[in-house]
């Protein structure tokens, strides 16, 4: 007999993906077969980066690793978690103040879904200070984003945000 595959999401906005994102991810390898890392389609957020430019972004830092696939998906994340057969949904905690939202969140999945879990995980606390805001804003200000940021999201942030060439 045959064990089904385990299939997790971890959804997020990752604009743009950066190691505390990429810990997360790799801390998935041992508890799962499948990984899709989900981007969220929200009209409602101004994004640096387009949806299909964040997805690019993932799938070309993933390389062919075959445990994990990205893309893009819109509506309710229990909806699109079914719809892939999988259920786990990873969500990453990075201090205390993500809990009480975070923690939320997994109950009204699971009132809409009981049948899907939310797994919380924490990045290396290297990272746990790390969000997709912060980075932004440390590189529009001219800081230094090394070790924070895997290099194709370095030369996307200097390309959007730094189009005259002015280096870091």
């Amino acid at each position: 007999m045959t064990s089904a595959r385990r299939i997790a999401v971890y959804p997020g906005s990752f604009d743009p993906v950066h190691e505390g994102h990429l810990d997360i991810m790799r801390r998935c390898k041992p508890l799962f077969d499948e990984v899709v890392v989900a981007v969220l389609e929200n009209e409602e957020k101004a994004a640096l980066f387009s949806v299909e430019e964040r997805v690019e972004m993932i799938s070309e830092i993933l390389g062919d690793d075959p445990i994990f696939t990205a893309r893009s998906f819109s509506g309710l994340l229990v909806d699109y978690v079914e719809s892939l057969g999988a259920r786990a949904i990873i969500r990453g905690l990075r201090a205390v103040s993500d809990f009480e939202y975070e923690f939320q969140m997994a109950l009204m999945n699971r009132r809409l879904d009981p049948n899907i879990e939310t797994v919380f995980l924490t990045p290396r606390e290297e990272y746990s200070f790390v969000s997709s805001r912060l980075v932004k804003e440390v590189f529009r200000l001219g800081g230094d984003l090394t070790g924070l940021v895997p290099q194709p999201v370095l030369d996307r942030l200097q390309e959007r945000l730094r189009p005259n060439g002015a280096k870091v």
